[in-house]
């Protein structure tokens, strides 16, 4: 499973958000932009005042972290930025649910990527 970097610039964020690819889920909003000869994925996560108070958000974006580290690391395609975006209705959204509702956007961008797959274009890296 690769590791997971972390978007922390602005600039990472709107890079993301201008590429144009953007899918929505109940519990949650996923944006991604492919990285030109980059490998690994980065992932960002944000929420804005409409998900609560200060304690909300951080408590939404722990959960997107947590379904990133699972979903994200182990089916993202490689060489891309994710940004994902908590809803209101993050916070209360059933855990197994919302490690679906990213499954699927992952799925809508065509960014989904089996974990044998990825397995096997790694061990041909590694041979070559």
């Amino acid at each position: 499973m690769p590791a997971l970097y972390r978007l922390k610039r602005r600039p990472e964020f709107l890079r993301v958000a201008g590429s144009g690819l953007k899918a929505a889920a109940p519990g949650l909003v996923l944006q991604a932009a492919k990285r030109e000869g980059g490998t690994g994925i980065r992932v960002g996560f944000t929420a804005s005042r409409r998900v609560g108070g200060a304690v909300a958000r951080n408590r939404a974006k722990r959960r997107l972290r947590a379904a990133a580290a699972d979903v994200i690391a182990a089916h993202a395609a490689e060489g891309c930025d994710y940004v994902l975006i908590a809803r209101r209705t993050t916070l209360a959204r059933p855990y197994p649910a919302l490690t679906r509702d990213l499954a699927g956007a992952l799925k809508r961008l065509d960014l989904y990527d089996r974990a044998e797959n990825k397995e096997a274009a790694r061990a041909a890296r590694v041979k070559s």
